[in-house]
């Protein structure tokens, strides 16, 4: 299973790649009113955090932590690209959303199985 994890992790770090040439930035509250260069410099910069704290967790003695975290993640951000899929500033096609939601299954066939065998 752990296969799984790891094209779900890696699906959502393409889909980072991929959110940038989206300019996701533009669905955020915060992000949305400040100009492109702006908002992409600090949308990118603020994800240097969170990778530093998920890489933290998953080599680390808490990496179980991590597995679940990284996975809920997975489902809870499929989901909420599904309820923004119609928003006015949604830029993602059908490519981008293959890799959203599928992200998104492996998140919850991992932590099923996780859960399962655990």
């Amino acid at each position: 299973m752990l296969i799984v994890f790891i094209i779900g992790l890696s699906l959502l770090l393409v889909h980072e790649m991929d959110a940038i040439r989206n300019r996701e930035w533009r669905m955020f509250i915060g992000l949305r009113n400040m100009g492109d260069r702006a908002a992409y410099r600090l949308f990118t910069v603020a994800h240097i955090p969170l990778y530093g704290a998920v890489l933290f967790l998953l080599f680390s003695k808490y990496y179980v932590v991590g597995y679940i975290l990284v996975d809920v993640f997975l489902i809870a951000h499929a989901l909420i690209h599904m309820l923004f899929r119609k928003h006015e500033q949604n830029q993602f096609d059908a490519f981008s959303n293959l890799i959203i939601y599928a992200a998104g299954v492996c998140g919850s066939v991992h932590l099923v199985f996780w859960l399962l065998l655990a």
